[in-house]
């Protein structure tokens, strides 16, 4: 009887060490799976999370490049993944990159008020079905000045965002803070090739070149990818458990 526990015991900890984890990914073209991924230089840094996983998590990446915390509801994107969602599922967020486009009322978010609301309706969403929320500021957009300074961008989302992580006890991943500390340790000029600066001719996908300062390269999506998976380890995140030893 004895050694039927014991292998029993045994063949739960095994199964247990093979149960799948999901997680799915919900915001812009900043963190969004791109087309013709074997061509295609831009991509975004939720298509690189799998590198760092191991075999135990399904990344399921639902960004979209455009969105914003309000169309990406209003256009039942959310739906789709709200209806997916079981208990111990998780759900990384981030928008804010496309909520301050003020000349677009169909993604338009006010910080304080719309955007602040469609995060807190997020988590309480993803709460509903026993799924575990993880907010993240937008990263940063290559602007430096002629001074070589490194300028926000997004004015109050971030901080927005923070907020609402910090009310509903939300684990919070400063993308913003640390997108900049990369920016800046890159350099005025090496900090192009987190993104996609290209000449004319340079790059058979863009061949008639690009200057892109918001989406990111293959480096620029490792390193942003990077950063999330390294901030899950400081906090002691569960999700660093399945994290690859690279």
């Amino acid at each position: 009887m004895k050694t039927i526990l014991v292998l029993l015991c045994a063949t739960c900890i095994a199964f247990g060490q093979k149960k799948q984890v999901k997680i799915y990914t919900i915001g812009d073209s900043t963190m969004a799976d791109k087309v013709d991924p074997d061509k295609n230089p831009e991509k975004g840094w939720a298509q690189l999370l799998p590198i760092f996983f191991n075999d135990n998590v399904v990344i399921d990446n639902h960004a979209v490049n455009g969105k914003s915390s309000k169309n990406f509801r209003d256009l039942k994107l959310w739906e789709k993944v709200y209806d997916q969602l079981q208990e111990g599922d998780y759900v990384i967020i981030q928008f804010g990159h496309n909520d301050m486009k003020d000349k677009d009322p169909a993604r338009f978010t006010n910080p304080h008020s719309t955007y602040r609301h469609n995060f807190i309706n997020y988590v309480r969403e993803t709460r509903e079905k026993g799924a575990i929320p993880i907010i993240c500021s937008s990263i940063v957009r290559r602007k430096f000045n002629e001074h070589g300074t490194l300028i926000d961008t997004h004015g109050d989302y971030p901080l927005a965002a923070r907020l609402v992580a910090e009310e509903f006890d939300v684990p919070f991943i400063d993308l913003q803070y640390y997108s900049e500390l990369l920016e800046v340790k890159y350099g005025v000029e090496g900090s192009k090739n987190l993104h996609l600066h290209f000449a004319p001719n340079e790059n058979e996908y863009f061949p008639k070149g690009l200057e892109d300062n918001t989406h990111l390269s293959v480096l620029g999506a490792t390193e942003i990818s990077r950063i999330f998976v390294n901030e899950l380890k400081k906090i002691n995140h569960p999700l660093s458990a399945y994290l690859k030893d690279l």
